[in-house]
Order: structure tokens, then C-alpha cells, then sequence
């Protein structure tokens, strides 16, 4: 113990980021990635994590590309949002 953090998650002592790429079953290419930022909570990483999972399964099988992009989590609608998009923004 170090000292550096008091883990007191309520003040927002926790924040990590998630990546989070899929691709279809069978190819041999790595997805794209997205990053979501902020996560605060271990129920809000896996809430997050599971959402972004599925919308990207969805682009890829309705025939469209996942554009990468810096994403946050919206708790009250269970839902990833953009915040920005990293071929347009450095990160």
C-alpha cells in the first residue's frame, strides 16, 4: 500500500477505459477499435463493455463499417455515446 489511491469509488476515485473491437466470425483481421472512456464502476465496465459488444456485432452484420471512435457510457440509457471520432481528433 502506497498511498496513491483511497479507492473511494463514490468520489470517483475509479476510472479505467475500456477497448472494445469484434469482427465476424471466420475473418482473419483484427476489428476496430473503440475506446470507452470514464468507467467509474466494475458494473458500469461490464454494462458498457456488453453494449458496445452487441452495437458492433450489429454494424458488422448489417454490412457497415465500425468507424473508431472515443466513446462514453451513458448510465441512465445503458447506452455507448460518441464523444468523438479518432480519425478526426487525436486522442
Amino acid at each position: 500500500y502506497i498511498g496513491s489511491c483511497d479507492s473511494d469509488m463514490e468520489k470517483g476515485s475509479l476510472r479505467c477505459d475500456a477497448n472494445v473491437s469484434v469482427r465476424l466470425k471466420g475473418s482473419s483481421t483484427f476489428g476496430t477499435r473503440c475506446e470507452i472512456k470514464n468507467l467509474n464502476s466494475i458494473r458500469y465496465i461490464v454494462q458498457a463493455i456488453d453494449y458496445e459488444i452487441q452495437r458492433q456485432i450489429e454494424i458488422l452484420e448489417g454490412g457497415e463499417e465500425i468507424s473508431q471512435d472515443t466513446l462514453l457510457f451513458d448510465v441512465a440509457s445503458g447506452k455507448t455515446k460518441v464523444m468523438r471520432n479518432k480519425e478526426d481528433a487525436s486522442d
